[in-house]
């Protein structure tokens, strides 16, 4: 086992930016019990300890399974039979002894169970996870996204039948991370798996989510197979980008933002670009080969910047327009308005604020305060790429909040366009929270 290096905390998916855990300080809100965890999980009534494993739901606490949501929170269990150990596949019944799924059982989470299969038939053993992962990766084929990167998403949790496990690509490298106990336990089937179907040279944990501890599963990361190369690359729409899949930030890039980063380069042409949170520089990568007069990164890892720099070089970019500054976003931001700094691109792709929706009143504060920031460093016509990564914020809490940073700053903005993860961060229409990622592209009326 090998202890993560420190993180920055600019970019999203991250605790918070600059330090400032949002988290903290906010109040929880009051969640339905079907759709939101409770602050502590309540231990469910011992049921039959003899009787074999079982989890029997609370009378009409099925809606949520009979919907097919993949999660049973603690509230809706009425008791537990058999002496389950966390990890171990379970049947969940109802109230009145039906069948409803196969789940993989947590003892310490809010979340008791996620959902393996619906079907009774299934046996959930090495043959199951080999199905799963070859239609996971069946589906990225199709869709034909190889020939766009070499670095993608190949297993996308509980959107592709596995809950808690991810699973990214970066060329012959892939990075796995188990974030629940259900994977955690079938951890080395996984890998033999992984390893047939793909062939990596090397398959690389990254299981140190803060989700884990919520588990009650350490944090954990090092080589499950093979030997990690001392450079791993990735080259998307052309583009070249170093990874660091042992200490960056996720599981080395955000391979989500893809497609967004693509759009956002065809238009920077003559356009003076500020790209905040940059992490290694991905949008500003595109901004430079589209063309952009000019482009200023800003991040609070001098670690990421640096690797930043590195891929403008690698991809023998016109260094002399790219300004890099290693600071507090929200510092930053006020300083060039105050220096009255104006930009015909604003790119704000913030940290995840709002976990869950408990933390979103705050949240929404912090998303006002820099979306009112980059409004004001607009030119008028200027375009503003808007960003959350926050499951806890809603398409139209965040469109409310961009609109009430606008009203705030005086400006007059249109939705040009709505963005989302790319094509392999799939979203199972019964698991709307699968939609973490969502994005505005507004411009500022001239």
């Amino acid at each position: 086992m090998t202890t993560p290096k420190s993180k920055s905390h600019s970019t999203p998916h991250r605790p918070s930016q600059g330090g400032i855990d949002f988290r903290n300080r906010v109040k929880r809100d009051k969640q339905k019990p079907d759709t939101a965890a409770p602050k502590t999980p309540a231990p469910a009534r011992a049921g039959n300890a003899l009787g074999r494993p079982c989890i029997i739901l609370k009378t009409d606490r099925d809606k949520s399974l009979l919907r097919r949501h993949p999660w049973i929170f603690s509230g809706a269990v009425e008791c537990i039979d058999g002496a389950p150990a966390s990890g171990d596949t379970v049947p969940v019944r109802d109230a009145d002894g039906k069948f409803l799924a196969w789940v993989a059982y947590s003892a310490d989470s809010q979340i008791t169970a996620r959902v393996w299969s619906w079907n009774e038939k299934d046996v959930i053993d090495a043959a199951f996870f080999r199905s799963r992962i070859a239609n996971a990766l069946a589906a990225r084929h199709t869709l034909g996204l190889e020939r766009v990167s070499n670095g993608m998403r190949i297993i996308h949790g509980e959107s592709d039948g596995l809950p808690g496990l991810i699973v990214d690509q970066y060329g012959d490298v892939l990075v796995m991370q188990l974030g629940s106990a259900g994977p955690e336990h079938w951890r080395e089937t996984i890998a033999d798996i992984l390893q047939e179907l793909c062939a990596p040279v090397c398959i690389y944990e990254r299981s140190d989510s803060d989700g884990r501890e919520l588990e009650g599963l350490p944090k954990r990361c090092g080589v499950v197979r093979g030997t990690l190369p001392d450079k791993v690359e990735v080259t998307e729409n052309g583009i070249r980008f170093a990874v660091d899949v042992a200490a960056g930030q996720k599981t080395g890039f955000y391979l989500d933002q893809r497609d967004n980063r693509a759009f956002t380069g065809t238009l920077a042409t003559d356009r003076d670009v500020l790209n905040c949170f940059c992490y290694t520089g991905g949008f500003s990568l595109y901004a430079l080969r589209g063309g952009a007069k000019s482009v200023l990164s800003i991040d609070s890892s001098q670690e990421a910047l640096q690797l930043a720099q590195a891929n403008v070089e690698l991809n023998g970019l016109d260094s002399s327009k790219a300004e890099w500054q290693c600071a507090d976003v929200f510092e930053a931001l006020r300083k060039l308005r105050d220096q009255n700094r104006k930009f015909d691109l604003i790119v704000l792709d913030p940290p995840k604020f709002a976990p869950t929706a408990a933390f979103a009143e705050k949240a929404s504060r912090a998303y006002k305060d820099i979306n009112l920031l980059g409004f004001k460093l607009l030119r008028p016509g200027g375009l503003l790429f808007t960003y959350s990564c926050s499951g806890g914020i809603s398409d139209d809490l965040f469109q409310k909040i961009i609109a009430g940073a606008a009203l705030d700053a005086g400006v007059d903005a249109q939705i040009v366009k709505k963005l989302h993860a790319a094509a392999d961060h799939p979203v199972l229409l019964s698991f709307p929270e699968g939609a973490y990622l969502k994005g505005l592209v507004l411009r500022v009326a001239g």
